[in-house]
């Protein structure tokens, strides 16, 4: 644990949970996502730790089958999980690296701090503006009935923006390094989220979405 004491520790909160960290979505027609937006939940120092991290990461744009055509990924990622907790998706099967050292000290920060139990995290790393991810939910079967999702941004802002599939509200949230946005149930069967491209954006954002999964669910 040497370098994370004294307040480095994602163990430990740096700056303090204060009314002025959380904040609450409104919408013009009073459907507002379930969710919670804590600004500032990492550090400047956390933040670098980790980004130091992440470019150690054996991030990869894997290519997907899409109306029978295989498409390569506007964003490079990694998934890392405890033993059994692979990840599929668009007929693709990820097997789940081991936790990194400054990862799993943020995934046991979220779970003391917010009570958010994981098991797996998508690592997604966008170069720039260009880089996105189109309207979906995380709504995959492995995921635990009722669990909460967490998303935790490194790097640039970007939008992120929700959308109610009955209504199509739409609700945008400008999330910057270090900002925690936790996706609480009923989010996903409510909602779909994307990030959109952003030309005029030139640095790159990381993000991990922690997740609670069905150990060994596909074997």
């Amino acid at each position: 644990m040497a370098g994370f004491q004294h307040g480095l520790d994602f163990g430990e909160l740096q700056n303090g949970l204060t009314q002025d960290n959380v904040v609450v979505p409104t919408t013009t027609n009073q459907i507002s996502p379930p969710v919670t937006w804590i600004k500032g939940f990492l550090s400047p120092k956390q933040q670098q730790l980790l980004m130091m991290e992440v470019e150690q990461y054996p991030l990869d744009r894997v290519a997907i089958e899409v109306y029978g055509k295989q498409h390569f990924i506007p964003r490079t990622q990694a998934w890392f999980g405890d033993l059994g907790c692979d990840y599929h998706y668009s007929k693709l099967h990820i097997t789940a690296l081991a936790w990194p050292k400054v990862l799993s000290r943020l995934r046991a920060k979220l779970l003391s701090e917010h009570q958010i139990d994981s098991n797996s995290v998508l690592v997604n790393r966008y170069a720039d503006g260009r880089d996105c991810m189109g309207w979906h939910s995380d709504d995959e079967p492995e995921i635990i009935t009722d669990s909460a999702i967490a998303s935790v941004t490194l790097g640039a802002c970007r939008d992120f923006v929700v959308r109610h599939k009955s209504t199509h509200t739409k609700v945008n949230f400008a999330l910057e390094s270090g900002d925690l946005l936790i996706m609480h149930p009923g989010m996903q069967q409510q909602w779909q989220h994307a990030l959109p491209k952003r030309l005029k954006v030139t640095e790159p954002r990381i993000n991990f979405t922690f997740r609670h999964i069905i150990a060994n669910y596909y074997r």
